[in-house]
């Protein structure tokens, strides 16, 4: 997909998304103090809205302006910063305490290029946290991309930076409820039963 087919996506629905947080962002950020953050490939802008509304200077990257123009309708008075750009090549004019990345689903070298953007974009200290839809959920989870060649595991995001110095304090194979009909990938399930979906996560700390 490029820009012009997630324009043509985030219009033809209200939200895409949840206008709530991911429940790994929320949980992984609620013990961080604020500072200065980013959420790269925001989409609309539920986990910045989030950070922005616990106190954060957030800005939210993301390559459809659309997305960006419905988060910030989604926002109000909330105040953060909206940037189009895109996430394999957009670079932080000045370092960051916190990076997020939720559910960009690029195949390599794509998905190498954004995540090696997000964490460079960190001071010393700062925490870079990643969720994706991790590759078994393919076969063992339901929802998400259909695709394998975008789909990973927390190993391909620590081998993506394997020549940057960082503690690990998450990287593993996690379990997401989906509730009927709902889903974080917006694939939607009929009837009544939860279903399960797998994330990789992947929580670092920028030595």
């Amino acid at each position: 997909m490029d820009a012009s087919t997630w324009d043509e996506r985030y219009a033809a629905r209200e939200l895409i998304w949840s206008a709530e947080p991911n429940v790994f962002v929320a949980r992984e950020c609620a013990d961080l103090p604020p500072g200065r953050a980013v959420d790269l490939a925001a989409g609309e802008g539920r986990n910045a809205i989030w950070l922005a509304r616990r106190g954060w200077d957030v800005t939210a990257v993301d390559w459809s302006g659309v997305g960006l123009d419905k988060g910030r309708q989604v926002a109000g008075d909330t105040r953060l910063t909206w940037q189009q750009a895109d996430a394999t090549t957009w670079q932080a004019d000045e370092p960051v305490d916190l990076t997020v990345i939720a559910y960009l689903q690029l195949s390599e070298p794509s998905r190498t290029a954004a995540v090696r953007n997000g964490f460079d974009a960190l001071a010393p200290g700062g925490t870079f946290l990643l969720v994706g839809h991790d590759s078994t959920n393919l076969t063992e989870g339901t929802g998400g991309p259909q695709d394998p060649s975008v789909l990973y595991t927390a190993e391909d995001v620590l081998a993506d930076l394997g020549d940057r110095a960082f503690e690990t304090v998450i990287a593993e194979r996690v379990s997401r409820v989906i509730a009927p009909a709902v889903d974080e990938g917006s694939h939607q399930h009929p009837g009544d039963a939860e279903r399960v979906a797998w994330d990789c996560l992947v929580r670092l700390v920028r030595r």
